[in-house]
């Protein structure tokens, strides 16, 4: 097999060429290959002839037509013997192509199924044809990107495009819906797909703008993929999969959305700006300009963009000017500033602003969000952004407001005496930022959850939660502030709400380390507490009827999660429910546990049981045709048992070469180090057979298990005898960055620690509430 991926600067490795984008030109392609095989370009094939070299061998000669006018990173050729499925939407053919087994068995019918509508939903609400007769859709084995929108010959890693039938559920349907919609997206020069009416008919300048690209195709990612799957919340899933993590993302990095060229020339490396500042921070930035100029100007706009430079080159600038020209021409939506000076101070500056409201006089005031805890000196940030403000009081919706300058009173939001006024802003997430109210109006806030959660939209609910943790995170509210808003949690019936507050209070890397606190008890009990209406939901389902949940796309995504929690909380029906399922499946290896808790019920399974329930995971890992996500479950599980001889001699397997492959030895000491009773064993594992396992892996085996040994180094002792072994087997120029590393370590389990005893005393006084 034979795939090419040009960008950002691959295509002067394939033929000669100015390889730039905003050069663009016409191709013309012509493929020798053997006669087995066939060959795919951007342009479809006008001519097969055959050619014989000086062996006598024949070979075959595929002639493509003139491409469009194009840049170069956009050309592409795949060389397979693979088969395909076909139809065709308004004229463009569409071909999905994958390995003859996937596409015999109907792995790629629901990508075909979504991808004609797609187009054509994208060519209705952007008012542009698609210019190319047909589109080919590739599903390789193995591919460095998720996606690559070349023109009319889009290229996948087979999981973004391949859906078995078995696999009922939409978790896997609405990724593939993403992909191929933000692929599709670009067929113009927007999403995730060949749909690049972004990028591929306008393209960006140069690449600093590279967010034109990919922010505005991950924006219609969106859209598409909730059009092909209305069953799919837009917002809820768009804040839970772009912007919160974004915005996690995006306070620590130094680097803003449009770079100069000169910069990127002198400091980046291009691969660097392929990242989520440039894709979902594009994306979060588009959505809040469609949000304040509204969705039909937006799209007005947008059109006229795409019709004005297609074919051609554009920067950030150009898209501003079209805007600003559909909001000139109309007086239904006012803007205080022009559109260039609103979005430069959104994409031109790093980071993101924090406001903080005060509700005695109204006045709310804006800073750069940044890390208290290790910045000392804040002078550099006088950064101000043009911010719109979406906004509630009481339950009913406010005109929208703007804060262009670093604070402001509004007099409109002076709260009076009663604590049942109360304040929300950036409602539903509509702006890229974070609020820090004043703690009279958490207060009430947090009064307010008690009593009705839905008086608060559920994506609002899931931000105050995560701007709290946020804020508690980086120093500008004690963590007592964030508890307060859990209270609530057992009127909460939203999924990806629990999960945001469980990822805040358990992270997955410190369940060992919370376990061995006294905080566990108290977590344990304040928790369960609260996790038990919305666990036995779910359980009801699992045990009866888990077909029901085949809509439910955060079931997909994060039950495991809340499952988990309660097992490891030590829940008894969790743990009894987990064996359950388990002893089914040991009585029968037909029976499949429910992909979505599969994780969890063979981790507790194994734990809950005896060298019985451990032998027969070993034995279904080493069944041949498990598939490879479930080994990648067993493999954990495994690491799950409660037993240390269990360990150890899961361990020694993993030493083996007749057993294992050597890239999974790594994995069996990474999954068994971050247990309770493992870290330890796997700890002495690795220093007692450190000679043979050097050989195999040598330095980067342990790195990642002194990674994860740094997490749970808690006394000086220990950092001494980890410094101990590093001595003897590391280079002296390595140790300077390991020690550095270990002294890090340390001081955060020192951090970690203080908050612990914070939390546990909270915990204490609020335990029975």
């Amino acid at each position: 097999l034979i795939a090419s991926q040009m960008e950002p600067t691959y295509a002067r490795r394939v033929y000669p060429c100015f390889d730039e984008p905003a050069m663009k030109a016409t191709f013309n392609i012509r493929i020798i290959h053997d006669p087995s095989y066939v060959a795919l370009s951007n342009m479809p094939a006008i001519d097969v002839s055959e050619v014989k070299d000086e062996n006598g061998s024949l070979w075959t000669v595929t002639t493509f037509n003139t491409s469009l006018k194009m840049s170069t990173y956009l050309t592409a050729f795949v060389i397979c013997d693979f088969d395909y499925v076909t139809r065709t939407e308004r004229g463009n053919e569409i071909r999905i192509w994958a390995r003859k087994e996937a596409v015999k068995n109907g792995y790629v019918d629901y990508a075909l199924n979504i991808t004609g509508p797609i187009f054509s939903f994208l060519e209705d609400i952007l008012n542009v044809s698609y210019p190319l007769p047909k589109t080919d859709l590739v599903a390789l084995p193995d591919f460095g990107a998720g996606g690559m929108e070349n023109w009319g010959l889009m290229i996948f890693q087979e999981a973004s495009l391949m859906n078995l039938p078995s696999d009922e559920f939409t978790g896997r349907k609405a990724m593939i819906a993403l992909i191929v919609s933000h692929e599709l997206g670009h067929q113009a020069h927007f999403f995730f797909f060949q749909f690049k009416w972004f990028g591929n008919l306008v393209t960006m300048n140069w690449w600093n703008d590279l967010w034109l690209n990919e922010g505005l195709a991950s924006y219609f990612e969106y859209l598409g993929a909730t059009f092909v799957e209305p069953k799919l919340s837009l917002d809820k899933i768009f804040y839970a999969h772009v912007v919160q993590p974004v915005l996690r993302e995006d306070s620590e990095i130094a680097r803003s959305l449009s770079e100069s060229e000169d910069k990127i020339k002198g400091s980046f490396s291009l691969m660097s700006l392929f990242d989520n500042i440039t894709y979902s921070k594009g994306a979060s930035i588009t959505w809040m300009l469609s949000g304040f100029l509204t969705e039909k100007l937006f799209i007005r706009a947008l059109t006229l963009y795409l019709k004005e430079f297609s074919f051609s080159n554009a920067n950030q600038d150009d898209l501003w000017t079209h805007i600003q020209m559909v909001v000139d021409a109309q007086d239904e939506v006012q803007l205080p500033a022009p559109v260039k000076q609103i979005m430069d101070s959104w994409t031109c500056q790093n980071g993101f602003p924090v406001l903080t409201l005060n509700l005695t006089t109204g006045t709310i005031r804006q800073e750069q969000f940044f890390n208290k805890n290790n910045r000392k000196s804040t002078d550099s940030y006088n950064n101000t952004w043009i911010v719109p403000i979406s906004w509630m009081r009481n339950g009913s919706s406010q005109p929208l407001i703007w804060l262009d300058k670093s604070s402001k009173m509004f007099p409109e939001m002076q709260v009076s005496e009663s604590e049942y006024d109360w304040i929300l802003l950036n409602v539903n997430l509509s702006g890229y930022y974070r609020v820090n109210y004043d703690q009279l109006n958490l207060k009430r806030l947090a009064h307010l959850l008690e009593n009705d959660p839905k008086a608060i939209p559920a994506v609002s609910r899931f931000q105050l939660i995560d701007d709290v943790f946020a804020l508690t995170d980086f120093g500008y509210v004690p963590i007592e502030t964030a508890l307060e808003l859990t209270k609530y949690l057992a009127g909460e019936d939203e999924l990806f709400i629990w999960n945001v507050v469980l990822l805040n209070l358990i992270p997955d890397n410190l369940e060992s380390t919370l376990k061995s606190h006294e905080v566990y008890p108290l977590l344990k009990k304040y928790l369960l507490k609260r996790m038990l209406p919305i666990y036995h939901y779910y359980a009801g389902f699992i045990r009866q009827n888990v077909d029901a949940l085949e809509d439910d796309y955060f079931a997909q995504v994060y039950l495991e999660k809340l499952l988990a929690t309660a097992c490891w909380l030590g829940l008894q029906d969790c743990l009894d429910l987990s064996s359950e399922l388990y002893a089914k499946w040991r009585d029968n290896p037909e029976y499949k546990i429910p992909f979505l808790i599969r994780r969890t019920v063979c981790c507790y399974g194994v734990a809950v049981g005896s060298d019985k329930e451990w032998n027969f995971a070993w034995e279904m890992y080493n069944h041949t045709d498990s598939v490879e996500e479930d080994e990648d479950i067993l493999l954990y599980a495994m690491s799950c048992a409660k037993e240390s001889w269990l360990l150890h001699r899961y361990l020694q397997y993993g030493l083996s070469d007749t057993l294992f492959s050597s890239n999974y030895t790594s994995v069996i000491i990474s999954h068994v180090v971050t247990k309770d009773i493992g870290h330890r064993i796997a700890w002495e594992f690795v220093t007692e057979n450190w000679p043979l396992l050097s050989q195999g892996y040598g330095h980067e085996l342990l790195h990642d298990v002194l990674k994860a040994m740094g997490r749970f180094v808690k006394t000086d002792v220990q950092i001494q005898e980890l410094q101990v072994f590093y001595n003897a087997t590391l280079e002296e120029d390595e140790r300077e960055a390991i020690t550095m590393l270990l002294e890090s370590a340390k001081l955060e389990n020192i951090e970690k620690r203080k908050l612990l005893i914070k939390i546990a005393s909270w915990l204490e006084k609020n335990v029975d509430d």
